[in-house]
């Protein structure tokens, strides 16, 4: 006769009771431990896993009060939030018993036992300890995603007039549960204003769930979101949730939404009003309780005249739209956001902190940035890695004078005599491409005095 997989304690004060139940559940179960003091419940639980815990109610003699069994009980449950406690009783202690179950016991057995019933109550409450200790992983598992998140998630950096107004609104609307439409070019920081507005909403402990729906094709795009049941279509070999039962209670983030064929906007359109969804193979609604937030890279309002995006889920996604500026149109931030990432790549790569000259930052500021932010990290990750100098220069950051984009000087209209030669400056330097004397030679300066100049006009 095989055996159950399954580690049982038992805890009571007769010795008879112990011999009884050990000689009988070892034919059944692979592992059985008895113990006589329930002060050892603890040190056991420390040392071994049990998957069911026989306790009996009280332990002093002539006690009837059961309050020993629920204090062991407590302790138990304080040990293993898992633990699946069957209570052994009295007759005359049933409604002890009863009373157990509502503090934490899962069952509860009468002295004296039949050993079938016995068998048939442990087994039973085995499948119980199952989903407790699968309802614990995946508690421990949202609390280290939530953690990995909050480490992740970084901090918004800017100090422009458009950074400023993008930080106000998140601070606001953070506080809401309202849909958001976050819009801007590639590369401009979409995700992480989601997760800023997550991280200061009320469901900042809740999950973050992000979902590029410009990679999902559209045969997985139900199971994907939706979930689907065992046997649905050939790989479904179990049941499984999909991204919005994943997020429940938390966010949900649909970045590029613009990518989303018309066909596939009706079926979240659908889940957007209803607030439910129906896994593939069944036909069982699933409430769900998330908010959501979308980005694009697209222009929608004018995909909706051309009829390729629904003005009904526009409206939907969009309670509030926050329009994140290409990083070309807030150069002021260019400074903070290179230190930001020279801080991070030479921590990572263990080595000294890096800095970039002021020559480099002109430079910098110059590019025309078509992959924005992203494409800045990336060219100082780069520069962090191969340069072996500890203030980076132009020359560090290999940027293409062909991929720039320049931007037209506008000759102040007074022709005042510094903003002219400020200007000056600055056209030489990028001519250069930061040579401070290339620069100086043409200008007709010595090193010493286009450095006096560099600094009074903070060039």
């Amino acid at each position: 006769m095989s055996k159950y997989n399954a580690s049982i304690l038992i805890v009571d004060d007769d010795p008879d009771v112990l011999l009884a139940a050990r000689l009988f559940l070892r034919q059944h179960f692979t592992v059985v431990h008895s113990e006589k003091s329930p002060e050892n419940i603890v040190s056991l639980m420390k040392r071994a896993t049990y998957d069911i815990i026989l306790l009996d109610m009280n332990f002093s003699r002539d006690a009837t009060s059961g309050k020993e069994g629920f204090f062991w009980l407590n302790k138990i449950i304080e040990t293993d939030p898992a633990a699946v406690v069957i209570f052994i009783t009295g007759y005359g202690d049933l409604e002890l018993a009863i009373q157990g179950i509502k503090e934490g016991a899962t069952n509860f057995i009468l002295k004296p036992w039949d050993n079938q019933k016995l068998l048939a109550t442990i087994v039973a409450n085995l499948r119980i300890r199952s989903s407790k200790v699968e309802i614990e992983e995946l508690r421990m598992k949202k609390q280290v995603l939530v953690a990995d998140q909050e480490s992740t998630t970084g901090i918004l950096i800017g100090q422009s007039l458009p950074m400023v107004k993008v930080m106000t609104t998140v601070e606001k609307v953070a506080r809401t549960d309202a849909n958001v439409l976050i819009l801007g070019e590639n590369g401009t920081g979409k995700e992480l204003i989601a997760k800023a507005i997550h991280k200061s909403s009320n469901r900042h402990n809740e999950v973050f769930i992000s979902v590029d729906l410009g990679a999902i094709s559209e045969s997985l795009f139900e199971s994907e979101l939706f979930g689907y049941k065992k046997g649905a279509f050939t790989d479904a070999k179990e049941d499984r949730a999909g991204r919005f039962e994943a997020a429940s209670k938390g966010t949900i983030f649909l970045d590029e939404i613009g990518n989303l064929s018309y066909s596939l906007q009706s079926k979240l359109l659908s889940v957007l009003q209803s607030r439910k969804v129906i896994r593939l193979g069944t036909n069982r609604e699933i409430p769900i309780d998330v908010r959501v937030i979308c980005a694009t890279n697209m222009p929608l309002y004018q995909m909706v005249s051309e009829g390729k995006f629904r003005q009904d889920i526009l409206y939907r996604i969009n309670t509030v739209e926050i329009f994140i500026p290409p990083l070309r149109e807030r150069i002021e931030d260019i400074s903070l956001l290179t230190d930001h990432f020279l801080k991070i790549y030479c921590h990572k790569y263990k080595l000294e902190l890096k800095r970039i000259s002021i020559p480099t930052l002109r430079r910098l500021e110059k590019h025309h940035w078509p992959g924005n932010i992203r494409e800045l990290q990336h060219a100082v990750e780069r520069a962090v890695i191969l340069s072996d100098n500890t203030v980076l220069e132009p020359q560090d950051f290999f940027i293409n004078q062909s991929d720039e984009q320049v931007r037209p000087e506008v000759i102040p209209a007074n022709f005042n005599l510094e903003e002219t030669e400020k200007m000056l400056i600055r056209k030489v330097f990028d001519k250069h491409n930061g040579n401070v004397s290339k620069a100086a030679k043409e200008l007709g300066l010595t090193r010493a005095s286009l450095y006096r100049r560099i600094e009074k006009y903070g060039l």
